[in-house]
């Protein structure tokens, strides 16, 4: 129930004059502190215009990778105050954990993998600047993970329509976790083959 009053009002706001600002300043923000991703404006946006669907990916990828540099940089020089206040606002604490385990783990691939999953952005970008992943690494990475994710969405608005709606709206987790799982396949055949 509340998820469709929130979708609704992301309904209203698209077709609204200032949508495109709202989808800049979503976008910028969810990489540093806001809650909600972009994803749920890119949605009604695409489906509304469908022929800017992709510019709409678009404007997400730049506005997440211009938070995602400034939400680095808060991890990096202020995790220990700015960083785990947004943590514990957020009650993130055990995500926190398992991001660390794969910073530790798999350095800056673990961007991709955040980039591209339930995990929130926010929380990807303070850990990287906390852990001092290299910051060109953190952005290709960014850069391919978000874009994937959004193009991903802005492709399946462009080509099913209203049919899209109703699948990304229900399944969006799913066909995140599928996305991760087909990259991952194809990082282990580049490195056999």
């Amino acid at each position: 129930m509340v998820r469709a009053k929130i979708f609704s009002k992301f309904w209203e706001v698209a077709k609204s004059k200032g949508a495109l600002q709202t989808l800049i300043f979503v976008s910028i923000t969810e990489s540093i502190f806001f809650p909600i991703p972009p994803d749920v404006l890119l949605i009604p946006m695409g489906l509304a215009k469908r022929e800017k669907a992709f510019f709409y990916a678009g404007i997400c990828l730049i506005g997440s990778i211009v938070g995602g540099i400034i939400g680095y940089y808060l991890g990096y020089f202020f995790m220990d105050s700015i960083g785990q206040s947004l943590i514990r606002f957020y009650g993130l604490g055990d995500k926190y954990l398992y991001l660390q385990h794969l910073y530790l783990k798999y350095e800056f691939w673990a961007v991709g993998i955040a980039g591209l999953t339930p995990v929130p952005y926010k929380l990807c970008t303070l850990t990287a600047g906390a852990f001092k992943i290299p910051i060109l690494s953190f952005t290709l990475v960014s850069l391919f993970s978000r874009g994937v994710r959004f193009y991903t969405i802005s492709a399946l608005i462009f080509w099913q329509g209203e049919k899209a709606r109703n699948f990304l709206e229900k399944r969006f987790n799913w066909v995140m976790s599928l996305t991760v799982g087909l990259l991952i396949l194809g990082f282990i055949a580049l490195k056999w083959f």
